[in-house]
């Protein structure tokens, strides 16, 4: 006979189960935000010349501030930036362009397009907002970012260390990030890297191959509130999944198309105090739905993967203590999360995986 702890225990449970699954539609789920600013002017004729010219050791990159329209036969092979609030509005069209950062050109190893927030000398710091990038080949890689490149960047650690870490990454960050129909190549970086807390951001209608020595996407610490959504995913990569959610919260993953991900697809964790930075967030509240998994050969990591790490990482033993997040308790807390209307072809119901009771785990089917 059950004890009456263990009862309750059940009871509660099947409580919070019951209403998590029935205020799904109430959740502030990841819409991205109407556009607050005003479309950027065109760009001179001058800022297309001098972006098509061959990158050199000398003028590897540009700054834009403006709006622009490429040509399809455009081979361009210098970094493009778009720093701070004046990037803010800004839509590429590259028409089918190819922006060119791959192995053996200049820029190869550093990112082929980056929209990054810069900091003032009072602190301050300049966020971009509502940049539209769409219908462009990208031979590289592309990546977002505010407080720093990554969750180990110094600018992130020492904010870590104090409360309301989450909300200054998201206001520092940034936000309202639109790309589409994109072809990623990736050449050794990961293509599509979101930084730690960017928001709003949303990829669809894109296609992801090539070679990743990480993942195809990155969604790193604090960030929130993105969407990947319609994208096909065929990147080889040496050990790592498909789409890696770490630490990031209430994001939609929906009606994507996986081929053969042996490594993995989409796996949920929290890094614990990875170098020296506290992560405050959980991967909670995301949703993933709709997405096809699809395989050839047996053997694959998982599909999907709940709580993938849980502390078993060596740096957990030397991560900082603190009374929130990572920096109190090592595990990854993946929970409150919704996975539904997946299909798995070529594999069986093993590749979703999940041992936490508040995720939504229903409708998912193997042909």
């Amino acid at each position: 006979m059950a004890s009456k702890r263990t009862g309750l225990k059940t009871a509660l449970g099947a409580i919070i189960a019951l209403t998590f699954a029935t205020s799904w539609l109430c959740l502030p789920h990841p819409v991205v935000a109407a556009s607050q600013t005003a479309p950027a002017p065109a760009c001179l004729p001058r800022t297309y010349a001098a972006l098509r010219q061959p990158a050199t050791q000398q003028a590897s990159s540009i700054e834009l501030n403006c709006s622009l329209m490429l040509e399809k036969t455009d081979i361009i092979s210098k970094r493009l930036l778009l720093s701070g609030e004046k990037a803010s509005g800004i839509t590429i069209d590259c028409a089918g362009a190819t922006f060119d950062g791959s192995r053996g050109t200049v820029n190869s190893g550093r990112p082929t397009i980056l929209i990054r927030s810069t900091r003032a000398k009072d602190g301050r710091w300049s966020v971009p907002q509502d940049i539209t990038v769409k219908n462009c080949t990208v031979k590289g890689a592309i990546r977002v970012q505010g407080l720093g490149a990554n969750g180990q960047a110094e600018d992130v650690r020492l904010s870590s260390l104090k409360a309301g870490h989450t909300q200054h990454a998201q206001a520092s960050a940034p936000r309202n990030i639109d790309l589409s129909q994109l072809r990623f190549i990736a050449d050794g970086k990961i293509p599509l890297y979101v930084a730690p807390g960017v928001t709003g951001l949303t990829v669809e209608n894109s296609a992801f191959s090539g070679r990743s020595g990480g993942t195809a996407i990155y969604l790193d610490a604090e960030s929130a509130r993105n969407t990947i959504r319609a994208n096909s995913f065929a990147v080889i990569t040496k050990s790592r999944e498909q789409i890696a959610v770490d630490g990031s919260a209430y994001n939609l993953i929906s009606g994507n198309r996986f081929n053969d991900p042996v490594k993995g697809g989409i796996f949920l964790y929290r890094n614990c105090g990875e170098g020296g930075t506290i992560r405050h967030q959980s991967p909670q509240y995301n949703e993933i739905s709709g997405n096809t998994f699809s395989y050839s050969k047996g053997g694959a990591e998982p599909a999907i993967w709940l709580n993938s790490r849980n502390g078993a990482r060596l740096y957990c033993l030397t991560a900082p203590s603190a009374p929130f997040g990572s920096g109190l308790i090592s595990r990854d807390f993946a929970e409150f999360n919704r996975v539904a209307g997946n299909i798995v072809i070529g594999g069986d119901v093993s590749l979703i995986r999940n041992d936490e009771d508040t995720n939504v785990i229903e409708h998912n089917r193997v042909e």
